[in-house]
């Protein structure tokens, strides 16, 4: 029988697990709203910020004499990186498969471990090597392909990739502003600030804002619901009671479980050569995870906050 200490234990792994259903079906919204890739993005942000709305105002206006202007930097930035990261994936979207979108888009953590090792000197070892020279390889495999088959593919898997630059900002400034800011607050404040830079965006793509069928709207409100505000807030409230050891390797099931549920939601079968290039990026970035976390743990310095609940 289980105890409440179990449940509470096990609370992180069932969050990690549901945000992850949840964020597989963003690339199957996108396809079904019929709607550009960035408006599709900036109702998703707009309806998910006016539906957190109710709940985070009433927090951050009770907590706002404990919270440091310091901290809100975090949400800031990552919504930041986040508008930049949906622009360049919505496009995607539209242009190649779902499962290549999503796959190619989910290759942050190799750029989080370039960045520890550029930027902090961090050493990795022979298993990090490894793994960067199977993402790429699988990715030329993955981009290659679809580019001497379909010019707009490749483009479309390129623009993926550039948006999982911009997603590993994301995933950087929430995991350290979640030391310090609970998911709600960190995932609101963000929320906002990304759907104004999208709607910036927007305005400079000159994409209309309005004039959208019905069911195109009902798309938009559950891509908030599902993708956005389920889909973050649990992936937010995981990365805040699990070390990114458990976190990152996981995060790997989203474009595998894309890619299953393409094939009957939009008869998307991957070929034989992007197969082998995705297995080849999957493994790749299983073991850059690998290589950076242990190198991690062995260096880890205190950061001075205890994560917010």
């Amino acid at each position: 029988m289980s105890t409440p200490r179990s449940r509470a234990a096990a609370l992180p792994y069932l969050a990690l697990g549901s945000g992850i259903v949840c964020l597989s079906f963003s690339a199957f919204f996108v396809r079904w709203s019929q709607a550009a890739g960035p408006i599709a993005a900036l109702y998703r942000m707009i309806f998910a910020s006016l539906l957190l709305a109710p709940f985070a105002l009433p927090r951050l206006i009770t907590r706002r004499a404990a919270i440091r202007r310091s901290w809100l930097l975090f949400p800031l930035v990552g919504g930041l990186f986040s508008a930049l990261d949906f622009t360049f994936w919505s496009i995607a979207v539209t242009l190649t498969t779902a499962a290549n979108a999503t796959l190619l888009g989910n290759a942050s953590p190799l750029w989080v471990a370039l960045f520890a090792l550029l930027v902090f000197r961090e050493k990795l070892g022979r298993l990090f090597w490894l793994g960067l020279g199977l993402t790429l390889s699988g990715a030329v495999l993955v981009v290659g392909s679809d580019f001497l088959l379909h010019p707009a593919f490749g483009t479309g898997d390129s623009f993926a990739l550039i948006s999982s630059l911009f997603y590993a900002g994301v995933f950087l400034a929430m995991q350290r502003g979640r030391e310090a800011l609970d998911p709600l607050t960190y995932t609101w404040i963000a929320v906002c600030v990304t759907a104004l830079g999208l709607l910036i965006i927007n305005l400079a793509l000159a994409n209309p804002l309005t004039g959208y069928p019905p069911q195109t709207w009902l798309i938009f409100l559950a891509s908030a619901v599902f993708s956005q505000i389920l889909g973050y807030l649990s992936m937010s409230y995981a990365l805040g009671h699990l070390p990114a050891s458990v976190v990152a390797p996981t995060m790997i099931g989203q474009p595998v479980l894309t890619t299953l549920l393409a094939i009957p939601l939009l008869a998307e079968i991957p070929t034989a050569w992007q197969a082998a290039g995705g297995l080849l990026v999957l493994a790749g970035i299983y073991l850059v995870h690998l290589a950076y976390n242990r190198q991690k743990s062995l260096s880890d310095q205190p950061t001075g906050h205890k994560a917010a609940p």
